[in-house]
Parts: C-alpha cells; structure tokens; sequence
C-alpha cells in the first residue's frame, strides 16, 4: 500500500483536499470550543447575584433581577386560558357544576362560593373577592396565600399571627405566593417557611432538616398542598398526621381530638372540612414510590443556553407533556393525555356517585329531626355522615382528579359511598319504625340557585355584604391587588 506522501506525488491535487479538510475539521472544533466556554460563562453568569436579596424579602419584582428565567415563566401564572377535560388554569364555579355540593355543605362559607384555585399569582386576590371571607376568618387562613407571610411570621411571632384577624392582617398580604415562600435569599437553597410542616415531622420524629433536594422538591408544595385544622382557641395552624397521612388514619386522629368545622346545618352531624391533601394523597402513589417529586411534573427543568432551571409556571403537566411526562414516559401526547383521563373520568363518576349521595343523605337526616328524631337515635348516622363526607372531600379537594393516586382515591370514594349508604339504610329503618313517610322527597336543587335557597341563603344579601365590606374596610388594600 503507498504511502500518504507517494500518493500526494502522484496526484498533487490531493494535498488540496487534505488542506481544506483540516480547515473544516479545525473549524468545526472551534466552535465546540467556544460554546463550551459561552455555556460556562452563561452558567457562572447564572449564579452571579446582581443585587442582594433582603431577608424575607416578599416582593417577587426584588427577585427577577437576579432570576429573569424563572420570573418570566412565574409571571405565566397570570395566564387562564388553560383547561383540560377536569382541571386547568381557568375559573371554574364549582358549585354551578356540582349544585349538590351547596347541600352538602350547608352551614358553611363554602356552600356560598367555591371556585377552582387560578394560578399563583392570584392566591391573594381571589381570597379577598370570594364570599366565604365575607364571615370572620382567623389570620390562620392567610398562612398559604402570601409571600408576606413569612416576614409577619418574623415579625410578630407565629403564634401572634395564627391568632390575629384575617382582615386585621389583611392590608399587610400585598403580595401573591412565590420566591420568598420555597427559596433562601442568599443561598437559592430550597427551605421550609411555614413551621406547620416542621412541627408535624417532628411529631412523627422526622428531622425534616434532613430531606434530600430530591424530597425538598415535594416539600415546599407540601407546606401548603396538605390537609390542615385549626387547634384550639388560637387556631394554631396544625397537620393531622399524628396517625399517619391517609384519609382514615387522619380522620381517626380528628374524632379522637373531637375536632369539628361546623354543624351541618339541616343533618346537623358534626362536620370536618378537608382542605386539599394533595401532598398526602400523592405519597401513596405510583410516582411518589418511585422517587419522583411534585416539581418534576409541574415544574419540570428547561434549558436556555447553558443553563438549567425549573419551569416556575406550575401548572398541569398535560400543557407541557413534552418537558414533563416524556422525559420518562416514551408514548405520544395523545396517547399519556388518554391515560390521563381515563384515571380521571374514573375518579369523577365516582365521586358524582358520592355527592349525589351525600346530598341526599343530609336531606333524608333533616327530614328524620323534623318527624322528632332523637339524638340516640341519630348519634351513629351522624358519624357515618361526618366520615362519608370526609371521605369524599378527600379526593375531591385534592387536585388531579384522582391521577395522583388512582388506586387509592377509587378506594377512598368507594368506602364513602359505602358509608353513606349505611347511613341511609339506618334512616330508612328509622322512618319505618316510626311510621314516618319514606322515601323522603327531596327537592329541587339541580342548580346552585336552587340549592343555595333551598338552605336558606340570600344570595344577593351575601354579595352586597361582602361588596360593602371591601369598600368600607379595606379600600386601600383592595385597589392595590386588583391592580395588580
């Protein structure tokens, strides 16, 4: 075989080839070079603190100057265009859906006004504008709604802030969830800021100060996505976890403390109000078992440069299955976003299942203390009521439609049904015994208008109330957060 050199003496012009293959090959090295340098520069300039950060410094305008990316995509909380088949980013009113829901909770706020939470950056506002902060609330309530809340916490002390009035402390939540709430200022370090979360850990005699950044990920949701009463007469903000996370060992250790949210008022059966264990609910599922935390889904990483950072929209993952779902999952979008609602539509027949049920069962109740029932004779169908509709509320108040844990949240409904239904099945011996007329009819409460007069409620009153409350108490509060 010739040589290189015999080969370029025979035919000259190969020297020329060589030349112009190196140059190209010189070249294309050069630029790998350099976007290697540019990308390490992009990433060194990432980590560069342009202004210092003030301790709980609430202002989320404060933080873009040093974070852009991540303030840019946070500000797409704003956006409300996004629904999909149950959920989504846009209002919905969920008593005008679900009109059986203004029965099941009468004697409460909720059955005035329940509308899906919007996005982040309307945590402050929409609690201000909905009906159910037209009654006292306790200061307590504002714990998961504001950045501003982890300043007045250091200022005035935790217990001073559960026990002070909402609208007391209202004029100092100026600003919506974000930065403050899950960051250090001067490390970006993930932490806790609400010591609800801490003290419930601790009670369990978990050092939450040892969570891995994969399990800190779930646990700054978990500060807030939880299920949480009110303890004692200065409504401490507390986690019912003391039994453990799942919906039966919760409501075993609410009986045992005797916790109550309100009597219904046409059952009167001592009632429970869960708020929204999302992250309970999720420990128990697929995902949470395989190490997978909530971030990786609703805020999963993007790339700009060379630099990497998490999506701060927070939304559902079925608007980005691309950086969320594909990144394990190797199936088209429509075929995950199908799954997707397959577990979902399971879930909501039956939890339809539940409420019809529910509705019915409070109505059958009333119908019972109206012939003359006895409190012995209704003392175990009221505990069965209080447990069906804990059960529900469940998964109901939980976000996902049941997707977070299918299995667990089909259970879950099924054993509410079951108990609604042995609670129905008591009053039907009840009436027979008596003589009393059974079934019971029930009335029309196929809209919420229906529902909320058969209750008893004046609606327009409720509305010219809360209108006269905001003008008159808290003018320049309101007008900075509808400007917002």
């Amino acid at each position: 075989m010739k040589s290189i050199r015999e080969l370029t003496k025979e035919k000259p012009w190969l020297n020329w080839v060589i030349f112009f293959i190196t140059v190209i090959v010189v070249f294309i090295i050069g630029l790998f070079a350099a976007s290697i340098v540019e990308r390490r520069s992009e990433a060194q300039l990432y980590f560069q603190m342009v202004q210092p950060i003030p301790d709980w410094e609430p202002d989320n305008a404060v933080w873009r100057e040093n974070f852009p990316r991540q303030y840019q995509s946070y500000i797409k909380t704003l956006d409300t265009t996004y629904a999909s088949k149950y959920h989504g980013s846009a209002m919905i009113d969920y008593l005008a859906k679900y009109p059986e829901l203004v029965v099941m909770w009468a004697g409460y706020a909720f059955s005035r006004d329940y509308n899906q939470g919007r996005g982040h950056y309307y945590s402050v506002g929409d609690v201000q504008n909905t009906l159910r902060t037209g009654v006292p609330q306790p200061g307590t309530c504002w714990t998961c709604k504001s950045t501003d809340v982890p300043r007045l916490m250091n200022e005035i002390g935790v217990e001073q802030f559960y026990s002070s009035k909402w609208a007391e402390i209202g004029p100092e939540i100026k600003h919506p969830i974000g930065c403050q709430d899950c960051h250090d200022p001067k490390t970006m370090n993930l932490r806790i800021t609400r010591p609800a979360l801490v003290e419930a850990f601790a009670r369990r005699g978990e050092d939450i100060s040892k969570a891995t950044l994969q399990e800190m990920r779930s646990l700054v949701c978990a500060q807030c996505h939880v299920e949480y009463y009110f303890k004692g007469p200065g409504t401490y903000l507390t986690f019912p976890w003391d039994e453990g996370l799942t919906a039966e060992s919760m409501e075993s250790y609410l009986d045992k403390v005797g916790h109550v949210d309100w009597v219904h008022a046409l059952s009167k059966a001592p009632m429970i109000k869960t708020q929204h264990p999302d992250y309970e609910l999720f420990k128990t599922g697929i995902h949470a078992k395989r190490g997978v935390s909530c971030a990786d889904c609703h805020m999963p990483y993007m790339r700009e440069g060379g630099v990497k950072f998490t999506d701060h929209h927070i939304s559902s993952p079925l608007d980005n299955i691309a950086n969320s779902c594909q990144v394990c999952h190797r199936e088209g979008e429509a075929e995950l976003k199908a799954n997707v609602y397959e577990i979902q539509s399971r879930t909501s027949e039956l939890r339809r299942i539940a409420e019809v049920n529910l509705a019915t069962v409070h109505i059958e109740a009333k119908n019972a203390w109206d012939n003359g029932a006895k409190e012995a004779d209704m003392k175990e169908i009221l505990q069965l009521i209080r447990h069906a509709q804990w059960r529900w509320d469940f998964i109901a108040a939980s976000n996902g439609m049941g997707f977070h844990s299918p299995g667990e949240s089909l259970r879950v409904l099924a054993t509410s049904i079951q108990k609604a239904n042995e609670a129905r099945i008591l009053l039907a011996t009840l009436f027979g015994k008596n003589g009393w007329e059974y079934p019971v009819k029930l009335p029309d409460i196929s809209t919420k208008e229906k529902a909320q007069k058969y209750i008893g409620l004046d609606m327009e009153k409720l509305r010219q109330d809360k209108k006269d409350f905001k003008t008159n108490t808290l003018p320049a509060w309101l007008t900075h957060q509808e400007n917002i």
